[in-house]
């Protein structure tokens, strides 16, 4: 399928589990038909299982559900957690849940890592938040900052297409020469209140998260931010983020400076040279770590998703992300990443960032390319080949023994 700008849509911006969940648990209360569901991480905490609770008390009024984990975010549920679910009816599916192999998990490349819910064919959210107690506030100083979005209007039916077309579908990848490299759709009437659904798989969208961004730092003129937790690109996005600064754009980078994995810093610090002496300004954020994955430019252009900006959201995952365009949304997303700047980061200098030295500069061209490509050429092999796996309800012997009863004293066969 091909997504298309849509006009006439609302649009909110939640920060945080603090505003995502109750709005989410809010439109599932009011479900009435069905709910699609996908997540990488669902952890069974105290945000877990209020989650638990909201779909199962929805699948017992009628409403058909379904729901697709990541089989290595989300490996430690337990069975009577899920089947309680599959016992009301919700279809219950992991992706590429693999088996240990010495205590170790061998589905580590090629994740869903999409956060998506479709609820009727009216409101869905996109983002970044899964559903885990970090990320609320009240977890502490681990707590996560993180985006997602509401919308109602016509480009629910756009994502609720694709949820339809990609969830059963075990169909399997196309060849290298079938592919077809899709370009950005074009919004050719620029206005208020639009709306495009993107997404990256192993396909024909391999790069179409991507190339927006590239396309949309090709058309700044004024000010770009991008806020992202994983940032470590590849050249292309690099190249396009010195050139608006060169022009004269504003380009604000936003990244982990209390990251949640120690590499992720290491990565990111590699890029600081390049970054700096091109004009883009970085910043850290200090406060908590960063899971975000957003970015704004000029006053109306912005997105955001579940994509992050390194090898494994632009070369392997399954992502998605809205592109929007609207004034007001723009301003608000503005002003929370600007007050995130002005409050809680660390601007990077040249004391910062690695001292400029030709055993640096080779251990970083090293490093660069062997993180950048490693990921991709892991993904080749076919132990890593990606299915769907659903778990279907349980067993209810005790049933079946009553049923076997009462035929016996009635004189039936069981």
């Amino acid at each position: 399928m091909k997504c298309s700008w849509r006009d006439g849509n609302r649009i909110q911006l939640l920060e945080n589990g603090d505003n995502y969940y109750p709005a989410l648990y809010d439109a599932i209360d009011k479900a009435q038909q069905k709910i699609i569901l996908e997540t990488f991480i669902w952890f069974e905490d105290e945000m877990g299982k209020q989650l638990h609770q909201v779909l199962l008390k929805a699948a017992q009024r009628g409403v058909s559900i379904e729901v697709l984990l990541d089989g290595y975010g989300s490996p430690d549920l337990s069975e009577p957690f899920v089947n309680a679910l599959t016992s009301a009816g919700v279809i219950f599916r992991y992706y590429d849940p693999r088996p240990r192999v010495f205590g170790m998990r061998t589905n580590v490349f090629r994740r869903m890592h999409r956060k998506i819910v479709v609820i009727d064919n009216t409101v869905a959210f996109v983002g970044g938040i899964n559903y885990s107690a970090e990320h609320l506030l009240s977890y502490g100083p681990e707590a996560k900052q993180d985006y997602a979005v509401r919308v109602e209007g016509p480009v629910v039916d756009d994502i609720l297409q694709f949820e339809l077309e990609n969830l059963p579908d075990n169909a399997p990848a196309k060849r290298w020469w079938q592919r077809r490299r899709h370009r950005p759709e074009e919004n050719r009437k620029p206005g208020e209140a639009q709306v495009l659904f993107v997404w990256r798989d192993n396909d024909d969208h391999r790069d179409d998260i991507e190339r927006h961004y590239l396309k949309m730092l090709a058309n700044a003129r004024r000010e770009v931010i991008i806020a992202n937790a994983y940032f470590f690109p590849g050249y292309r996005l690099l190249h396009a983020m010195r050139n608006a600064a060169r022009r004269g754009v504003t380009v604000k980078l936003i990244v982990q400076g209390e990251p949640d994995m120690p590499i992720v810093k290491v990565g990111a610090e590699l890029l600081y040279n390049y970054l700096l002496k091109g004009g883009v300004q970085v910043y850290e954020y200090r406060r908590r770590p960063l899971h975000g994955k957003v970015a704004l430019m000029d006053d109306h252009w912005a997105t955001v998703g579940s994509s992050n900006l390194d090898p494994l959201s632009l070369s392997l995952n399954l992502e998605a992300n809205v592109i929007i365009h609207d004034r007001a949304f723009n301003q608000t997303l503005r002003e929370n990443l600007q007050a995130i700047i002005d409050h809680d980061c660390q601007r990077v200098d040249e004391t910062m960032a690695p001292k400029r030295t030709w055993w640096n500069l080779g251990k970083s061209i090293v490093v660069f390319h062997f993180l950048r490509h490693f990921p991709a050429m892991v993904g080749w092999l076919p132990a890593h080949t990606p299915k769907l796996a659903e778990v279907g309800p349980p067993v209810q012997p005790e049933i079946e023994t009553q049923d076997r009863t009462e035929a016996q004293h009635s004189g039936a066969k069981p």
